[in-house]
């Protein structure tokens, strides 16, 4: 078995063991925030291969990843659906209800989920999970709030640093690493 490149402090591993769901915000972290408009007015977004196939390593390590976002759009659908993304919950201005919501239907507790999001919405969130993580560009508010911020930006990487401390501190990283080298 080949030994993985990647490595985080031993202290923040600590931090993040244990999690078994992951909540995702969407604008400014699975996508860079910004909002490209068609000459019809559609909303047209941006998403990063590398935060793709992060949440769906997640998934293989059974950690749940669970989208709560303000926004909706057929294109935002469409990315959670070929991700395979089964718990997503669109126009969600108040996402600490939800977040409870979600955390219930699935027998799980604050103690047990792990979040990532940049900006004042999703601090109520941030603020109740065991561990908590911002993109580099998030609001000084939520990255002083944060027990890791990511070296990568919003829509750039940083959920797919998210996802890789995750699968890190909870053992996985290595083994789904040497199934893919094969």
């Amino acid at each position: 078995m080949s030994t993985p490149a990647l490595n985080f402090e031993p202290e923040l591993l600590l931090q993040a063991q244990g999690m078994r769901l992951a909540f995702f915000d969407i604008d400014g972290v699975l996508t860079d925030g910004g909002l490209y408009f068609s000459d019809q007015g559609e909303t047209l977004k941006r998403f990063n291969i590398l935060d793709g196939l992060g949440l769906k390593l997640l998934q293989a390590a059974g950690i749940m990843p669970v989208v709560i976002t303000g926004r909706d759009s057929p294109p935002l659908r469409l990315r959670l659906k070929a991700l395979g993304v089964e718990h997503a919950f669109f126009g969600a201005q108040d996402k600490l209800p939800v977040a409870e919501k979600a955390l219930a239907e699935l027998g799980l507790n604050w103690a047990s989920a792990a979040a990532i999001g940049d900006d004042w919405p999703d601090l109520p969130v941030l603020t109740r999970c065991a561990f908590a993580a911002a993109p580099s560009n998030a609001h000084a508010e939520v990255r002083a709030r944060a027990q890791y911020v990511t070296r990568a930006q919003g829509g750039h990487g940083a959920a797919r640093e998210f996802c890789d401390l995750l699968l890190v501190a909870s053992g996985r990283y290595a083994q789904l690493l040497e199934e893919r080298l094969r």
